[in-house]
């Protein structure tokens, strides 16, 4: 393959007046670099010059061929003109990629030039790598001639940097905490990509007890590392926005507002300029205050209680929510607009029985921040913490509260444990309070449920089938399949049986009741 190089003339550069060193000339003395062909780009101000480099080209290497090709340029510092230059005489260039093989001069050439050099390289407008020379060494006398690779493939340790760099951010919003869960894993590396090059509203969503919470403060976190917002987190818990006080809350008072007691309030509105806005609980939001923060969020301005002025405030939006947006739409009970604008980047957050195999890592960093908060070191005995990690992992622990729940609990452990040791009688009596608090909390809408889906025919279901049947439904509901429900219902038999088909089983019993999958499935709520 033939190798020819295409640069511009070095004004400066070439006249050889700092070293005596001509960097245009300089590529034509690397026996292991022979080049077929030159073409020099140059202003007919320096036409004169070119005429130079030639001769000098022709008498160091006769076998390359220069080629001096007019490139007239008002001003070289213009990038539009530069670029739109370069571009065109790569669209009527004739690149023969089979034949030769293209290098771009990058040492010569202002620095917009050198920009525009590297934009039409990289998008393979030019099929070309860049070449980069230098002065003479001092060992050996031979001129530097680097040639860079935009593949990176050259690069390991650069792409290795980057790599490493986008691992920290996605730790960063996990928490610093190890997980397993592919499904989690893949959401945090899309969170992370939009949160460092977006700033469009982010919805979260997710079961109460997801970390909804932790994530916005997270990705808040990271923004401001990547330099994308200057101001403050302010976190706004919607579902405490009730009544007249709620507006001023939100925009702002000014001072003297009649019915309003109080003097003047600046609003979490204006606390976030610059920053982000976190509407934690957005589905609890009244339709009114929805109005005036769609207008807010898509202008940047609105009206405090009692001014008759405008204010601005330009804030970013994240909103978290446990209910499906678009069936509160559908009931009237949520704005479509305002739907439309939050939901360009939508991410839903897996409920912690989904992620089993992260409940471990999990428990680790409980502990630390537990020994971090209470000040003490506490730990597992050994036959404590499989029974424990048995019973959280086990299809049949459904987790209704999710982190909040799991939390919760070994803040209790912690808390308990008698000379920093966790014992396996701690972890029992554990057990029985969460089961007796979920039985309980659960058995009323489970109760309901079952009303619910077979009307009139529950008042012919036995007590005792009745207990059972509300288990099993309340565990379908909470299951992504049919298959998962079955697992988790018949967690303990499975193992003894030689063929496991679990989901044909839980059809089977359903079906005693005239009850179907689809139908259960199509009651649960996000």
């Amino acid at each position: 393959m033939k190798n020819v190089v295409i640069g511009f003339l070095g004004t400066q550069l070439d006249m050889g007046k700092k070293r005596r060193w001509r960097p245009t000339v300089s590529l034509v003395e690397h026996e292991d670099f022979p080049i077929e062909r030159l073409e020099i780009l140059y202003d007919m101000n320096f036409n004169r010059l070119a005429q130079q480099v030639k001769r000098s080209i022709e008498k160091v290497s006769p076998q390359t061929e220069v080629l001096l090709r007019n490139l007239d340029l008002k001003d070289p510092w213009d990038f539009q003109e530069v670029y739109g230059k370069l571009f065109d005489f790569a669209r009527a260039y004739g690149f023969d990629e089979h034949r030769e093989r293209y290098h771009v001069h990058l040492t010569t050439g202002s620095h917009v030039a050198q920009i525009c050099w590297f934009l039409l390289t990289e998008s393979r407008h030019v099929p070309a790598r860049l070449i980069q020379t230098g002065p003479p060494r001092e060992d050996d006398g031979q001129p530097k001639l680097d040639i860079i690779d935009l593949d990176l493939s050259r690069y390991n340790a650069l792409q290795q940097r980057f790599d490493k760099l986008a691992r920290e951010y996605g730790d960063q919003l996990k928490g610093g905490i190890e997980t397993r869960n592919d499904t989690y894993n893949a959401l945090i590396d899309r969170i992370e990509l939009v949160a460092s090059n977006s700033d469009e509203p982010i919805l979260l969503l997710g079961e109460t007890g997801t970390g909804k919470s932790q994530l916005a403060e997270r990705i808040y976190n990271l923004k401001l590392d990547r330099r994308r917002v200057k101001g403050r987190l302010v976190h706004v818990n919607c579902a405490t926005l009730n009544g007249g006080d709620a507006v001023a809350m939100l925009f702002g008072q000014q001072r003297g507002y009649t019915g309003h007691a109080g003097s003047e309030r600046r609003g979490l509105l204006r606390e976030a300029d610059g920053g982000i806005l976190f509407l934690d609980e957005v589905d609890e939001l009244g339709l009114s205050e929805q109005s005036i923060i769609l207008h807010a969020i898509e202008t940047g301005r609105f009206y405090p209680l009692g001014s008759d002025h405008e204010v601005s405030s330009r804030f970013q939006i994240i909103a978290g929510a446990n209910r499906d947006l678009r069936t509160l739409v559908s009931q009237g009970r949520f704005r479509p607009d305002l739907l439309s604008r939050l939901n360009m980047w939508r991410f839903e957050l897996p409920p912690l029985r989904e992620r089993r195999e992260d409940i471990e890592s999990n428990l680790l960093y409980e502990l630390a921040r537990s020994e971090k908060e209470l000040g003490n070191q506490v730990g597992f005995n050994a036959d404590a913490r499989d029974k424990y990690l048995k019973f959280a992992t086990s299809p049949a622990t459904t987790w209704p509260g999710n982190f909040r729940d799991f939390r919760g609990s070994v803040r209790r452990l912690c808390i308990l444990s008698p000379r920093g040791r966790i014992t396996k009688a701690m972890v029992e009596a554990e057990i029985e309070t969460l089961q007796h608090d979920w039985s309980s909390a659960s058995s009323n809408s489970d109760f309901k449920l079952v009303e619910a889906l077979m009307g009139e025919e529950a008042n012919d279901i036995d007590p005792f089938d009745m207990v059972q049947l509300a288990l099993v439904l309340r565990t379908c509901r909470q299951a992504s399949s049919l298959s998962e429900a079955g697992r988790m219902l018949y967690a303990k038999s499975r193992d003894k049986r030689r063929i496991q088909n679990d989901a044909d089983r839980l059809r089977k019993y359903l079906s005693k009741f005239g009850l179907e999958w689809s139908v259960i499935a199509g009651t649960k709520t996000v």
